[in-house]
């Protein structure tokens, strides 16, 4: 790997040297194991640790074939899909891995008894596959994480509702936790060249996927004015998405839970922020038994900090713990958009207040390409900036999912694949300068 690192690090190396570099026959990724999916059989979620089951090993290199590209890794992050992944929830994700090999001609080899994590990526094209004409060895590139086949009719109008989408690194092997990754080629997208390899690859997967559940038609649809309830508007998710609410005339109220996320809120712009913690809102009065009286509690304190207006659209992916409340106070005729929910999948809530009040639930998830191109191209041009806490080596990559799995993290965890250490990658100098100071609002120690 020190030849590929080399020529990465030097301002000399062109697409033939990339080229003509070996690849080498195996590589360091962060995997977990098919033998070890019941090593958690029994424990509650909360006491299930990814640093037990996220191992570093040595795997294969698989040959890029038709539309797909080797990339070498310099860096890439922890997502949530890596934590499920890791607590082998809701199913191992060797589910996901057997019914790809089974459904799809060449798809037999991420059928393994190892799966490499990961969901995103910023590094380097080493080798395309046939039929590649896009991009070249050398190519600096970031990676989405849409694996999509589109074979089918009802992908081409939004490739989100293909059958055989799937997403990369979760639901397919070879992802971007390593030193090396397999993608497809229409995955791929610039660098931004103002950003070092780690702050490039902080953003994929929650940008995007902000950007469709706000901005884009196929999720909420946000416009001017908007009044924006984000969750976890300092975690990974919500500081992209309030980003995206400042900067599109939108009104984001930041929920968060510590006073140093919402002094991380205020820093991005924010001016209306709810610390839960402080507030001690208790959604639920036992584990069956929704508290409406919280509901209304918290839809006061939301009208409070707005001069009486109620959320024209509430950013969703707690899931459990909070949908009952979303649902309440989104404004009549309101939308509630969902991507995930880390609480827990089964959502209560009181029916009454969505069709009586003709609000509703757009279910969204990820984004297409065009989506996420159009999300990589604002944090190309500086209007969105990387929020990255915490970079720590791929050998530790256990220790920096076990950190997002206990919420210790404010904006996205980074991991050095390849890049030897934090700062490589810039070359933009005069972009950089003018936004360093929201580039660096995330760099502070992870809080225990």
């Amino acid at each position: 790997m020190k030849d590929i690192v080399s020529a990465v690090l030097s301002d000399e190396a062109q697409e033939q040297d990339f080229a003509a570099l070996p690849v080498p026959d195996s590589y360091r990724g962060a995997v977990v194991l098919k033998q070890q999916t019941t090593m958690f059989a029994g424990m509650a979620t909360s006491e299930k640790d990814p640093g037990k089951s996220v191992h570093i090993r040595h795997v294969p290199t698989p040959e890029p074939g038709p539309g797909e590209a080797l990339v070498a890794v310099m860096a890439s992050s922890i997502n949530y899909n890596t934590v499920w992944s890791a607590l082998f929830e809701p199913i191992p994700t060797f589910t996901f891995l057997e019914r790809y090999a089974r459904s799809v001609p060449g798809a037999e080899r991420h059928d393994q008894p190892f799966h490499v994590l990961g969901s995103d990526l910023s590094g380097v094209v080493l080798r395309t596959g046939p039929g590649v004409s896009g991009w070249k060895p050398g190519d600096r590139v970031v990676a989405h994480c849409l694996s999509v086949e589109l074979e089918s009719a009802d992908g081409h109008d939004d490739t989100m509702l293909d059958p055989a989408q799937r997403i990369w690194g979760y639901e397919t092997n070879y992802g971007g936790l390593a030193e090396l990754a397999l993608v497809k080629t229409n995955q791929l997208m610039p660098k931004p060249a103002h950003l070092t390899w780690e702050e490039a690859a902080a953003s994929g997967l929650v940008n995007s996927t902000a950007y469709r559940q706000l901005v884009s038609r196929n999720g909420a649809g946000m416009k001017q004015g908007d009044v924006v309830l984000i969750w976890g508007a300092g975690g990974g998710l919500g500081s992209y998405a309030t980003q995206l609410a400042l900067n599109g005339g939108a009104v984001p109220v930041c929920v968060v839970s510590s006073e140093e996320k919402a002094a991380l809120a205020r820093e991005m712009g924010a001016e209306l922020v709810i610390n839960r913690a402080e507030e001690g809102y208790r959604f639920w009065k036992d584990e069956h038994t929704q508290d409406p009286a919280e509901w209304r509690r918290f839809g006061a304190r939301i009208r409070e900090l707005t001069g009486g207006e109620d959320p024209d659209i509430v950013l969703e992916h707690p899931g459990r713990e909070t949908f009952g409340a979303s649902v309440y106070v989104a404004r009549r005729g309101g939308t509630i958009v969902t991507c995930a929910s880390t609480s827990g999948y089964q959502h209560q809530f009181d029916n009454r207040y969505l069709w009586m009040n003709l609000k509703r639930i757009v279910g969204t998830h990820f984004a297409n390409y065009r989506e996420a191109w159009e999300a990589n191209r604002l944090i190309a041009r500086g209007m969105v900036h990387p929020t990255l806490s915490a970079v720590f080596p791929l050998t530790e990559t256990g220790e920096a999912a076990r950190s997002v799995h206990r919420n210790e993290h404010s904006g996205k965890v980074g991991v050095l694949c390849l890049a030897p250490e934090e700062g490589h990658g810039i070359q933009d100098e005069e972009l950089r300068d003018r936004h360093l100071k929201a580039i660096n609002l995330f760099r502070a120690p992870l809080s225990c």
